[in-house]
């Protein structure tokens, strides 16, 4: 896999490094206990987020599965850059190793505009 770091021309203050998960209902509590147990603790180890927060998706079809998007906020472009770079593919598969096609998640970078 090659890994593009992201770039701008704006200046950020922040940015958030969002992943939305879809969970298979008859793991989805054991998944969430985890996640805030293990595999949070271990991004946050990793120094480049000041703080995240775990929010369930509400309004969304929950036939497949429950959804949850977990944000971390990063203060600045070259922490968010190291943290791809060096971080995430083994922390991700931490999840994929631990859960497999029981949990699909999507990322997203997003830039605090307000």
């Amino acid at each position: 896999m090659i890994i593009v770091p992201f770039t701008s021309n704006y200046p950020f203050d922040m940015v958030v490094y969002n992943i939305t998960y879809l969970v298979e209902h008859s793991i989805h509590e054991n998944w969430l206990e985890w996640m805030k147990s293990v595999h949070i603790p271990e991004m946050l180890s990793t120094g480049h987020f000041q703080r995240f927060q775990i929010l369930r998706l509400r309004e969304v079809d929950e036939t497949e599965g429950i959804s949850y998007a977990i944000q971390f906020y990063v203060n600045d472009l070259e922490s968010y850059n190291t943290y791809i770079a060096k971080s995430a593919p083994t922390l991700r598969l931490k999840v994929n190793e631990q859960w497999g096609d029981r949990v699909i998640g999507f990322r997203t970078l997003m830039e605090i505009v307000h």
